[in-house]
């Protein structure tokens, strides 16, 4: 590898140089992972560097309204240790931000990876020796490192997409990311609230923070696809169906596409007539969960397949929306079902039969600016208290 800097241009003041075999950026999924591979198992010395006070990963930076897993969580789980799945219980089918990050310290602290990991710290450079084959790491802190083997465990879910519209500054209300939320919390209550963006994030928070809103503005430019979660506590009956299982839903987990621990069918949509179809795709409506997709098996490679299910959930969206004119945005969709990431929602279509929320169309009359008192867009002035940008990574 030809010598090489990675940077992100803050200048630091060097100090104590730490030298290790190995350096990992990230105490998430990954990075604990990680860290228990080369030191127990491989041997090497090593540490983990990461910018919270604490252990989570994306879950520790994302804490906005109603955040959760949209895996289900026997699937959402390291399966290298048989203990760890006996010992920790999940309460829900789609567990919360906060239950995740109990679930990574939980296992954090039975591996006893914390004490080398080094909380508050954020890497601003990289830099690869080939002559030397090492690299040399800096921290915004001023702490040092060099090391032979540099894995950045930081995920694609980590550096916020903060749109920028001009005027952004001049907002004289509250602001947030969605991916940079505070750790005390947002109150709504009183509030008008605008949100832009509807992706899995955005369908997410709007149904939580329209409860405690005075009224909630949602800035829609695509329109998406979601099917109903479902969640709920997970029964005893399904711990013991989990424990006594484990081998089976792991290699399903290990051979089926993006992990889930869901079987796709093998059947196509046209193999059964029009009334088996749609007794099929109710069932796996009602049952939830990204699991839709799997019900047959053509939905993700055939046009005319993939619109039979686009269809139907258009169907079950207008069922829910009263208003026409909603109705008709919420469905207005430019992509083909699952072609990208397919949300799944507690309460999403529901939120727009509420009075205090309305849905603005982006697309047709796009955001010009910010003002100092809300959201211009080519149509009208929103005057708001608290923008949230739900625009993703």
């Amino acid at each position: 590898m030809p010598d090489g800097v990675l940077s992100n241009q803050k200048k630091i003041n060097q100090g104590k140089i730490t030298k290790l075999d190995a350096l990992i950026i990230g105490a998430g999924f990954s990075g604990l992972y990680q860290l228990l591979c080369l030191r127990d198992k491989v041997g090497l010395s090593v540490k983990v560097v990461e910018a919270g006070d604490g252990v989570g990963g994306t879950w520790y930076w994302n804490r906005y309204p109603g955040a959760r897993c949209d895996s289900e969580s026997h699937s959402y789980s390291y399966y290298f240790s048989d203990e760890i799945l006996k010992e920790w219980k999940w309460s829900e089918r789609y567990p919360g931000h906060a239950e995740v990050v109990r679930y990574l310290n939980f296992v954090a602290d039975k591996l006893d990876l914390k004490r080398d990991i080094n909380f508050n710290l954020r890497v601003c450079s990289a830099t690869y020796n080939a002559s030397e084959n090492v690299w040399a790491v800096e921290t915004e802190q001023g702490e040092c490192f060099e090391c032979t083997y540099l894995i950045t465990a930081v995920g694609c879910l980590s550096s916020t997409n903060i749109p920028t519209f001009p005027g952004h500054e001049s907002f004289e209300g509250e602001w947030y990311h969605t991916g940079q939320w505070p750790h005390e919390g947002v109150d709504f209550t009183g509030k008008r609230v605008g949100q832009i963006g509807t992706g899995s994030t955005g369908i997410q928070a709007v149904p939580v923070i329209a409860e405690t809103a005075k009224h909630l503005t949602v800035f829609q430019r695509t329109a998406n696809y979601s099917v109903p979660a479902k969640n709920g506590p997970l029964s005893k009956e399904f711990q013991e169906y989990l424990d006594a299982n484990r081998a089976d839903i792991k290699e399903t987990i290990r051979t089926t596409p993006n992990g889930h621990p869901f079987v796709i069918s093998e059947r196509k949509v046209f193999d059964v007539n029009d009334a088996e179809r749609e007794k099929i795709f109710e069932e796996a409506w009602e049952h939830g969960g990204l699991g839709f997709r799997a019900c047959f098996q053509d939905i993700a490679f055939d046009k005319k397949a993939n619109d039979v299910a686009a269809d139907f959930i258009k169907r079950k969206i207008r069922s829910i929306v009263k208003d026409p004119k909603t109705a008709d945005l919420l469905t207005d969709i430019d992509h083909p079902y699952a072609t990208k990431r397919p949300p799944i929602d507690t309460n999403y279509f529901e939120t727009y039969n509420r009075d205090n929320v309305d849905l603005v169309d982006v697309r047709s009359s796009p955001i010009e600016c910010i003002t100092p008192k809300g959201v211009k867009t080519g149509n009208a002035e929103y005057e708001l208290d608290i923008i949230v940008f739900a625009t993703g990574f």
